[in-house]
């Protein structure tokens, strides 16, 4: 009883002290610490000079020492200092986009009217496959203008044939026959443009060998899909008036599509071409994609100082659809680095600091910045921050 009067006697004592020096004491597990005093405001009056500028460095090292039963009292855990590659991580928001190297935009190369349209949008069609029917006068004239130069070179191959029996007989001279062969050669020259013409507008050779063979002309084509995919632009209707190179249909094949986003400058030095990239949608909760940064626009962006970025992604099911939001992380490892668990570090000042136990000495902590740790060192994790404070009453800054 007389040992407890004491120390409220000596509290007592200190505090009044405190109090007289414009202090403030506290007290915590019968150790005194204590705290500035406040400072008066000024007044235009009376100008404080100011302060120098103080430039923060790292703390240097210094020894902890607890006694057995403060040690006892804390419960400190300890971790090891690990060694992995330093990776970063970049979030870009994107939409979906058509592989602009697999969409075909469908031309006709022929005028006419469009007498049936097979294809409706967003339709999956094949290779092939006949879009829309088109009446064609100009079709119709290039087949007339090619089965009759097919006929007047039937009629100058008799004569030639002729010609050469004839000059093998001698009833015919040399200058005639080759007369005879200049006026085959135009003709054959004549039929082979006029079959070159049909091509131009969409005949294959098999339907142009049925035109030769039948003699028969058709005013009506049919437009095929060229290649595999899904209708996603139709500008053509029933009735329609089609004029050369008029885009009526676009087929694009979403099997593979284009994410498309704005890569920030910070991050430029973050995403390269080939860079593997993670890819989620809101859409699909917990489904993952997978691609590749194929492009980056070389111009950045004056307003958003932003580059475009475009990653290449397989969407055989057909789930991504073109205008979605799509979220791409791009990840880099680079070199190895020490990794100190964050319990471990505290704040003294500016600087970052860790404990760490010193060797077959039971109560000694080594403080240190945590830029000196090694991978294989133990530091202080669970009650880092009790040694932080018993650092700064042992040695005050």
């Amino acid at each position: 009883m007389k040992q407890r009067t004491g120390l409220i006697l000596v509290v007592i004592v200190a505090a009044l002290i405190a109090g007289a020096l414009g202090g403030a004491w506290l007290v915590h597990q019968g150790v005194l610490f204590s705290t500035p005093a406040p400072v008066a405001a000024t007044t235009p009056s009376m100008p404080m000079p100011a302060a120098p500028p103080v430039t923060p460095s790292a703390p240097a090292e210094i020894i902890i020492t607890l006694p057995a039963d403060s040690l006892e009292r804390m419960h400190l855990g300890f971790a090891q200092v690990t060694e992995d590659a330093v990776r970063t991580e970049v979030r870009v928001p994107g939409t979906v986009q058509p592989n602009g190297y697999r969409e075909v935009r469908v031309t006709s190369l022929v005028g006419g009217i469009a007498t049936q349209v097979s294809a409706a949008l967003g339709q999956t069609v094949k290779r092939g496959q006949t879009l829309v029917q088109l009446f064609s006068r100009e079709l119709a004239e290039a087949q007339t203008e090619f089965i009759a130069n097919q006929a007047q070179l039937e009629v100058e191959h008799k004569k030639l044939l002729r010609s050469q029996e004839l000059l093998a007989l001698g009833a015919a001279s040399r200058e005639e026959f080759e007369g005879i062969e200049a006026t085959h050669q135009t003709h054959t020259a004549h039929v082979e443009e006029a079959r070159q013409k049909l091509l131009l507008l969409g005949l294959n050779a098999a339907q142009i060998e049925q035109v030769r063979a039948g003699q028969q002309v058709s005013s009506d084509i049919a437009i095929p899909a060229p290649i595999d995919g899904v209708i996603t632009v139709r500008n053509i209707n029933p009735g329609q008036v089609v004029t050369t190179a008029q885009e009526i249909f676009t087929v694009t094949d979403l099997s593979s599509v284009w994410i498309e986003g704005g890569l920030l400058e910070d991050d430029f030095a973050s995403v390269r071409i080939g860079s593997r990239v993670t890819i989620t949608t809101p859409a699909y909760a917990g489904r993952t994609y997978r691609g590749t940064v194929d492009y980056i626009d070389p111009r950045v962006d004056p307003q958003t100082r932003t580059a475009k970025v475009r990653v290449i992604t397989t969407n055989t099911d057909l789930a991504l659809r073109l205008g979605m939001y799509m979220d791409m992380l791009f990840t880099q490892s680079g070199a190895k680095a020490s990794i100190v668990p964050p319990q471990a570090i505290q704040m003294i000042g500016a600087s970052r600091v860790v404990y760490s136990p010193v060797d077959g000495e039971p109560g000694r902590f080594l403080q240190r910045s945590v830029e000196g740790v090694h991978p294989g060192e133990r530091v202080v994790t669970q009650g880092s921050f009790l040694l932080r404070a018993e650092a700064l009453r042992q040695h005050p800054q």
